[in-house]
C-alpha cells in the first residue's frame, strides 16, 4: 500500500471541503482533497447549482407565458426538458472544471476513493484501481448531508423522487405530490410549478419554510397559491400506494383522512450529516447520538486535537456558504492565525418565486431573548422598479432593537430578495442602525429603495407607501 505524507487532510469536496483546501494552498499548507463521487459534491453537482438552472429556466418559461403582459406576443412556446437538463449538466461541468484549475494552481493535491481512519493522523483510501494510505498532522472532516427519510409506509416505493433524482428525471411528469413545505420542497414546487406541472405540497408543519419569519412564510403560502400550487400545511403523510397512473398519498388533516393522486413523488423532508464510512470509533471522535453529526467549538476543533469538521457534518446551519466560511476558519486555525466563526449573521436564500432572502432574528427569536424590539415593513408593489418589471408579490421586514435602533433580523420576500439580503448581512454583522441606512443615499429606480423605505418606517414613516 503505498504511503504519503501532508500537513492537511480533508474528506469531501463540496463547498466546505474545496473551499478549505483552496484557503490551505494559498497559505502554503501541504493539501490533499479526498473525493469519493464527485468534485463540488451534492451543492455543485445534485443540489444549489443544478437547482439554480432548473429555478432559470423555469423562470423564463413563465416569462413567456406572461409575455402579453408587456406587450410581446409570443405563440405556442413549450418546455425542451432534454435541453432544460442539458444546459443544467453543462453548467455544472464548466464549474467542476473550474474549480478543478483552482486546485491545481494552488498545490492541492486530488484523491478518488473513500476515506476511513485508521487513526488520528492516518487514513485509509480506497478506490477501484488502488488502495492508498494518508499520514496527515491534521485533518478536516467535510462529508456534508445526505437526503433525510420518514418511515412512512410505500416511501421506499420504486420510483419515488429525492432531490437528486428529481434533477435528473428525463422528462416532466403532469402531476407531483411533494411531501415537505420546507427550502428543498418549495424550490422545488415553484420550479416543477412554472413548468407546468400540477403540485401539491404537504407539509406536516402549520407553515412553509419553518424557521422563516411568518409573515413572509404566509406571503410564500399566497405565492404558491396564486401559482396553483396545492398547499397542505398541518397534514400527516401516512402511506404512499402505486397504481397504474403513479402514485397515491395518503395524509391526515385536521383529523380527516385525505389523499392525493400524482404522476410522481418527491421526498423533501430535510438532510441529515453523513459520516458513514469513515470509522470514527477508531479516534474516539464524539459524535451527536440523534443526528449522528460531529460536534464542533468556533475554530471547527473536534474533541480530538488535529482533527477538524466543517459543514452539514456539523448539524450547525446547513448552507453552502457557512459551510465554505466553516472551512476557511479551520484551515486559518491550522495555519496558526487563531480566527473563531460567527454565526449571528449568516444570510439565507431560498429560490421559489418570489425569493426569500433572511438575517439575524426573527420575531419570535426575539421575543424569546427578551429583547425590546421594533419592526417596520414596505411593500415591494410600491415600488416602481419593481412595478416596472412587471412584478407587485412580496415585502420587506427589519427587525431592530428598540433602545439602541441597531438591526438584529431582517426577511425579504420578492424579485432579487437574495441579492438585496446582502446589504443588511452587513448591516446585522457591523451593528449597523436604522439611521445608518437611512442615512444612505439610494440610487432611482432600483429594488434596493425597498431597503431605505423599511428603514424610514421606523422613524416618521415612508415616503412611498
Amino acid at each position: 500500500m503505498e504511503k504519503k505524507d501532508y500537513k492537511l487532510a480533508i474528506i469531501g469536496s463540496g463547498p466546505g471541503g474545496y473551499v478549505a483546501a483552496l484557503r490551505a494552498g494559498q497559505l502554503g499548507l501541504d493539501t490533499v482533497l479526498i473525493e469519493k463521487e464527485a468534485l463540488g459534491g451534492t451543492c455543485l453537482n445534485w443540489g444549489c447549482i443544478p437547482t439554480k438552472a432548473f429555478v432559470r429556466s423555469a423562470e423564463v418559461f413563465s416569462d413567456i407565458q406572461n409575455a402579453k403582459d408587456f406587450g410581446i406576443n409570443v405563440e405556442k412556446a413549450e418546455v425542451d426538458f432534454p435541453a432544460v437538463v442539458k444546459r443544467k449538466d453543462k453548467i455544472v461541468k464548466r464549474l467542476v472544471r473550474g474549480i478543478d484549475h483552482l486546485l491545481e494552481r494552488n498545490g492541492v493535491d486530488k484523491i478518488e476513493g473513500k476515506a476511513s481512519f485508521i487513526d488520528q493522523n492516518r487514513l485509509k483510501i480506497e478506490s477501484e484501481s488502488e488502495n492508498l494510505e494518508i499520514e496527515a498532522e491534521n485533518i478536516i472532516i467535510a462529508t456534508g448531508s445526505e437526503a433525510a427519510s420518514l418511515p412512512i409506509p410505500g416511501a421506499d416505493l420504486e420510483g419515488i423522487l429525492d432531490s437528486r433524482a428529481a434533477l435528473e428525471l428525463e422528462k416532466l411528469p403532469k402531476s407531483m405530490v411533494i411531501v415537505g413545505g420546507g427550502i428543498i420542497g418549495m424550490e422545488f414546487a415553484f420550479i416543477f410549478s412554472n413548468f407546468g406541472v400540477d403540485v401539491t405540497v404537504i407539509e406536516y408543519l402549520d407553515q412553509l419554510v419553518s424557521g422563516v419569519d411568518s409573515e413572509i412564510a404566509s406571503e410564500l403560502n399566497r405565492s404558491a397559491r396564486r401559482r396553483r400550487i396545492s398547499v397542505k400545511t398541518s397534514s400527516e403523510v401516512k402511506e404512499i400506494k402505486k397504481n397504474e397512473s403513479g402514485y397515491e398519498v395518503i395524509y391526515q388533516q385536521k383529523n380527516k383522512e385525505k389523499s392525493e393522486a400524482a404522476e410522481k413523488v418527491l421526498m423533501a423532508v430535510g438532510r441529515k450529516p453523513y459520516t458513514a464510512g469513515l470509522k470514527l470509533e477508531n479516534i474516539g471522535l464524539e459524535v451527536s447520538d440523534k443526528r449522528k453529526a460531529i460536534p464542533v467549538n468556533k475554530k471547527m476543533e473536534s474533541n480530538i486535537k488535529g482533527i477538524y469538521a466543517v459543514g452539514d457534518v456539523t448539524d450547525k446551519i446547513l448552507l453552502a456558504h457557512v459551510a465554505s466560511t466553516q472551512g476557511i476558519t479551520a484551515v486559518e486555525n491550522i495555519a496558526g492565525l487563531e480566527k473563531e466563526i460567527n454565526y449571528e449573521a449568516v444570510p439565507g436564500a431560498i429560490f421559489t418565486s418570489p425569493e426569500i432572502g433572511t438575517v439575524g432574528l426573527t420575531e419570535a427569536e426575539a421575543e424569546a431573548k427578551g429583547i425590546e424590539y421594533q419592526t417596520s415593513s414596505f411593500p415591494f408593489a410600491a415600488s416602481g422598479k419593481v412595478m416596472a418589471m412587471g412584478e407587485r408579490e412580496g415585502k420587506i421586514k427589519l427587525i431592530v432593537e428598540k433602545e439602541s435602533e441597531k438591526i438584529i433580523g431582517a426577511a425579504i420576500i420578492g424579485i432579487a430578495a437574495s441579492d438585496l439580503i446582502a446589504e443588511l448581512t452587513l448591516a446585522v454583522n457591523l451593528s449597523l442602525t436604522a439611521e445608518d441606512l437611512r442615512n444612505t443615499i439610494y440610487a432611482h429606480p432600483t429594488t434596493a429603495e425597498v431597503i431605505h423605505e423599511a428603514a424610514l418606517g421606523l422613524e416618521d414613516g415612508s415616503i412611498h407607501a
